[in-house]
């Protein structure tokens, strides 16, 4: 199964494509879209969707993950976040995928073991779950691909519990 994890954001969209068979893991890609600042509102969440789309005909995931939003302080900061999350969840929905959303404590607590986790601690469970020689940067694509391993985690233990 491909899963396309996504930190979701506007100015930084983090992204991690991952391939998870027989309890394995095989990174496929990671990254981020960025966005500038100087560029209209509007065309950034252009530029968001177009990339995203770009990423899902490329590696054709099976299923979509995104980490849901928490309060910010600033409340236009956090209505624009929340409206590049909306491109970025159509993006997936425009390609006919199921869209998972789960919470930072919920990712933390599949990938790390523990909902209080610190970043650090995310990021070299990422690094050791995913073999990976270094820890993925810039950090919005590490949290990605914590998104997708955590969504894998959740479809393991589905399916411990599914009626024979």
């Amino acid at each position: 199964m491909v899963i396309l994890g996504i930190d979701p954001g506007l100015a930084i969209v983090g992204y991690g494509v991952i391939e998870y068979k027989g309890n394995r893991y095989r990174v496929l890609d990671y990254g981020v879209i960025r966005t500038d600042s100087s560029t209209l509102f509007p065309e950034r969440l252009k530029i968001i969707y177009d990339e995203l789309t770009r990423l899902i005909d490329r590696y054709n995931p099976e299923d979509f993950a995104i980490e849901e939003l928490f309060f910010n302080k600033n409340v236009k900061t956090a209505i624009q976040v929340g409206q590049a999350r909306g491109v970025e969840i159509l993006s997936a929905i425009n390609r006919g995928l199921q869209v998972y959303e789960y919470t930072p404590l919920q990712i933390k607590q599949s990938v790390a073991g523990y909902g209080r986790a610190d970043k650090r601690q995310v990021q070299e469970m990422v690094k050791l779950l995913l073999n990976l020689k270094e820890i993925p940067k810039p950090d919005d694509a590490a949290d990605a691909l914590a998104v997708a391993i955590c969504h894998s985690s959740c479809l393991n233990f589905k399916d411990m519990f599914k009626m024979k």
